[in-house]
């Protein structure tokens, strides 16, 4: 007589299975990343600054050529300004949550 459970794994073990290979994988990922030190996260804190400063110039660039180009009574100057800071500022925001969802979870897989 053949034993049913050994042979037909139930819904419990096979999603216990996929989730010890989830986390098994994220460990090995993690291990090939290594660990960060002090210098990549100054260069991390400049990319931000740049992922900010970037759009905010080159938005204030456009307007000011928009304002020579099409004289009107709002700045263009001024508005692309604050619309290039806005890009900017969500752009790190986005990148900033990202990174900080990569740590959490590197950090869950080393505590389990």
């Amino acid at each position: 007589m053949v034993d049913e459970k050994k042979d037909n794994p139930t819904v419990s073990q096979q999603s216990l299975a996929e989730e010890v290979g989830a986390k098994a994988s994220r460990k090995l990922r993690a291990r090939r990343r290594g660990a960060h030190g002090v210098w990549y996260g100054l260069g991390m804190m400049g990319l931000i600054g740049w992922s900010v400063a970037t759009p905010t110039v080159l938005g204030a660039a456009l307007g000011l050529w928009l304002d020579k180009r099409y004289p009107g009574p709002h700045s263009w100057t001024l508005t692309l300004l604050i619309v290039g800071l806005i890009l900017g500022c969500l752009t790190a925001w986005r990148w900033v949550a990202e990174e900080d969802q990569r740590i959490r979870d590197d950090q869950g897989d080393r505590h389990e």
